[in-house]
């Protein structure tokens, strides 16, 4: 009797594949634009403030998916460099918005050039139609790890 084998299912170790390359593309691509004071990691954080300055730290790391110990360090190292500064929120002295800097904005037009490349790159070859598609099935399974975290 002919045994058939069902195919393994690759998604998750295709997605871990793509995310490690892309971060090299990415990274390549910061230097050949001269980005060296932000790393991709912490250009996910300046993505957030470049759509709405003073946001809570805890809302920071709920936008960029970093853990609150994690992004603080980052936040650090941003701060150090002068792109970003730390304050207490009016009215509420427990609460710390993040603020972007002067300094920041200049760096803000190169680094949007970078992930418009990017973008580029990753939809090499695609329809919008097949664009589309592919978005709504990443945001299902980023629904489901989501969920998965938050069952004990």
């Amino acid at each position: 009797m002919k045994r058939t084998m069902k195919r393994q299912r690759q998604g998750g170790f295709l997605l871990s594949k793509a995310h490690q390359l892309a971060g090299r593309v990415f990274n390549r691509l910061l230097k050949e634009h001269d980005i060296t004071a932000v790393n991709k990691a912490q250009g996910r954080i300046m993505f957030v403030l470049w759509r709405r300055d003073g946001v809570p730290i805890g809302e920071l790391a709920e936008r960029t998916g970093l853990g609150k110990s994690t992004l603080t360090g980052m936040l650090d190292r941003l701060e150090r460099s002068g792109l970003v500064r730390r304050a207490p929120a009016p009215g509420d002295r427990r609460s710390v918005l993040v603020f972007r800097t002067e300094k920041d904005r200049t760096l803000e037009e190169r680094y949007v050039e970078v992930s418009r490349r990017m973008t580029d790159v990753y939809y090499r070859g695609f329809s919008g139609a097949e664009i589309t598609r592919f978005e709504a099935a990443l945001e299902r399974i980023l629904a489901n790890l989501e969920s998965e975290e938050e069952t004990p």
